[in-house]
């Protein structure tokens, strides 16, 4: 329960400097005693609205997941505008409702990627059964002779899919960068070669790769543009060796990586916290 006020909580964080790892927060869905379900949702929603005001109340407190700008910087139109902007090469994007634009994008390559902008799973409570949207790869000729209703319904993210050597998850904790090469293409089995988070079952491989200065700069550049002081980052590097932006989680897994490989992410991350500022 909040009980002190806003000037006397204002003070307080100016005394103490607090330190925050803002890690996805839930959003409210239950009340302890239900009214009628005109003031259950207005009760919620004031919950809701108060979290994300004091967002940015709380946003000059030091924080890992930037606690006022994570929700912009999770905007992929934001990532790609950014990307370019920091130098990196990007795939060629369409968003749209309208199949006659992603026909126009497939005439240009042989296949594309469709991918999910934010909701990638869906819950089944009957069930009990999470089902998770991948990326997925598909020739330009089947997406000539889609139903126009494959497209209409909703807003496609749709891109040209990019040839892999291998893939790369770059976790930035303030100065300090741990890259993970992801040897997705290296598996028997094709099961993970287009999104690589299928391939677990399947024999993926990982391991620290150095990532060339020239990378690591413009990763820094890009969290500076957005306002940030971590990111996850992924991308591809092709066959001809160039590196290829493909997003950055704002507020990112990263123990995953440090269990493969044995990169320090979470020390640096405590590092960050105690010595920030």
């Amino acid at each position: 329960m909040i009980t002190d006020s806003l000037s006397d909580r204002k003070n307080s964080i100016c005394k103490v400097q607090p330190r925050h790892y803002f890690f996805r927060p839930e959003s409210p869905k239950e009340l302890p005693i239900k009214s009628s379900p005109q003031i259950d949702s207005h009760n919620l929603a004031e919950a809701l609205g108060f979290l994300g005001f004091l967002r940015y109340y709380l946003k000059d407190i030091p924080s890992i997941g930037s606690i006022a700008n994570d929700r912009q910087a999770s905007s992929k139109m934001l990532q790609y505008k950014y990307a370019i902007q920091a130098g990196f090469a990007v795939p060629e994007s369409c968003y749209t409702n309208r199949k006659e634009n992603i026909v126009h994008l497939a005439s240009r390559y042989r296949q594309l990627l469709f991918k999910s902008i934010e909701n990638d799973d869906i819950w089944d409570e009957d069930n009990m059964q999470d089902y998770v949207f991948y990326a997925q790869k598909v020739s330009s000729e089947t997406v000539l002779t889609a139903p126009d209703e494959a497209f209409s319904q909703t807003v496609s993210f749709a891109q040209n899919y990019v040839e892999k050597e291998f893939e790369l998850r770059v976790s930035v904790v303030g100065n300090k960068i741990f890259a993970c090469r992801i040897n997705s293409q290296a598996m028997s089995d094709d099961t993970g070669k287009t999104d690589w988070r299928q391939g677990y079952d399947y024999g993926l491989e990982q391991e620290a790769f150095d990532l060339p200065k020239e990378i690591s700069d413009k990763c820094q550049e890009y969290l500076r543009l957005m306002g940030l002081n971590f990111g996850c980052f992924d991308f591809i590097v092709t066959p001809a060796g160039e590196y290829v932006f493909l997003e950055c989680n704002p507020n990112g897994q990263w123990l995953w990586v440090e269990l493969a490989t044995g990169l320090k992410i979470s020390e640096a991350i405590a590092d960050f916290l105690m010595n920030f500022g």
